[in-house]
């Protein structure tokens, strides 16, 4: 009993370790790193080889789909054998290895299916992330969002370098980053440790199923995905707009630079702004100021200081409701059931809402003519979000 107890305290004590916190950093920095190239840049790549603005929709459509499979597949992987920080490294190695494709593939469906199958891979790497930092964080000085911080630095060190290599380089610039990036992801991932939970009993995922099928649950889920069918428009053509709007690349990337500050300010104080306002009303005015930030990308473009009030807007468009839905869900499901509820919310929200944001994106765009009416309906779907959030109560969006 006493070597037990000891053992669970040495391995508290690596998991919670500076150097432990530093690889999840690291991999933090990576993966939205890869996010600061794919996300803002996939249109540009894919106008740069031909697409039309339908096509590009559509295949950022399919291929954000696959965020339905690949997190819940593994996550219920992770719940049940406690080893997600294998999971986290076996899913690194198959998106660098499915991604190698896209070199050798140009018509619409082998680019869909080379990017989708890395995608099915690599998005299932973050809620095993999420629990792990939840987990490893529990009593360090600046707990999660500390750690977390650094997925910000990486997207914004990586879409600053996309945008000024496209002021020099053809857009194949694009894949050349992001095959670095989830290269370094890979090896950065390799010494993470982490805690090995296993689900106490079945009967346990059983009662924790139960509970999505509560209101508060719902509401939530139905608010994340308004949310994400938003952010359609701006992932799908946001560096193409900011173009045909005559700003040069290292511009572009300037401007999404600046949102990511924005979501690392709001990161280091997330926690209090949680704890004082509640998930509740955090979400609902997070979610308004989503609705008025497309609004000035659809009414006065072209105006940067207007550009730069959106991507100010960030900081609550992603951050604070990125924030916030991993609290709720970390209060609101057992241990054993963790990574699945991260993989719900991942595959539901960004996977469903983002495919559906991205299709709908693909027919308003019409080659940068439907730009306003596409940011119009952007911020329709985050003003729904917020309404849709004020039929749950405080108490059902805050713990069990």
């Amino acid at each position: 009993m006493l070597l037990s107890k000891l053992i669970t305290t040495k391995s508290k004590a690596a998991i919670s370790s500076p150097i432990n916190l530093g690889l999840i950093s690291l991999t933090y920095f990576f993966y939205f790193g890869q996010l600061g190239v794919i996300i803002p840049y996939a249109g540009v790549f894919l106008d740069g080889r031909g697409f039309t603005s339908e096509q590009i929709g559509s295949l950022l459509a399919i291929i954000t789909l696959t965020r339905v499979l690949g997190p819940n597949l593994w996550a219920a992987i992770a719940d049940k054998t406690g080893r997600g920080a294998d999971i986290v490294r076996f899913g690194c190695l198959l998106a660098v290895i499915t991604f190698s494709a896209v070199y050798f593939s140009f018509s619409f469906w082998s680019l869909t299916f080379s990017f989708g199958i890395m995608m099915m891979f690599w998005t299932a790497v973050l809620p095993q992330l999420e629990v792990i930092t939840v987990n490893a964080t529990k009593d360090s000085k600046g707990g999660y969002g500390a750690v977390r911080l650094w997925g910000s630095i990486g997207f914004i060190v990586l879409s600053l370098a996309v945008g000024f290599l496209l002021d020099f380089f053809s857009t194949e610039v694009i894949i050349y980053t992001a095959s670095f990036c989830l290269l370094a992801l890979y090896f950065s991932s390799l010494f993470i440790a982490s805690p090995k939970v296993i689900a106490k009993h079945e009967r346990v995922v059983v009662n924790e199923w139960y509970k999505t099928k509560k209101l508060g649950f719902i509401v939530f889920m139905l608010s994340a995905v308004f949310l994400q069918v938003s952010f359609g428009t701006y992932y799908s053509f946001f560096a193409l707009y900011m173009g045909d709007l005559g700003y040069s690349g290292k511009q572009t990337g300037l401007f999404i630079a600046v949102g990511v500050v924005a979501e690392i300010g709001i990161f280091l104080v997330a926690s209090r702004l949680i704890e004082k306002f509640g998930i509740k009303w955090i979400l609902v005015y997070s979610m308004l100021f989503t609705g008025i930030r497309w609004l000035c990308l659809a009414y006065i473009p072209q105006f940067a200081s207007a550009i730069l009030l959106s991507q100010t807007l960030h900081a609550f468009s992603f951050g604070m409701t990125h924030a916030a839905s991993v609290h709720f869900l970390h209060s609101y499901f057992s241990s054993g059931f963790q990574s699945r509820a991260q993989a719900l919310y991942v595959s539901i929200a960004f996977g469903i809402g983002g495919a559906a944001g991205s299709f709908i994106a693909g027919y308003t765009w019409m080659q940068g003519t439907g730009a306003e009416l596409s940011f119009i309906i952007s911020a329709s779907f985050a003003f729904a979000g917020a309404l849709a959030l004020l039929f749950a109560s405080r108490k059902g969006l805050s713990s069990t």
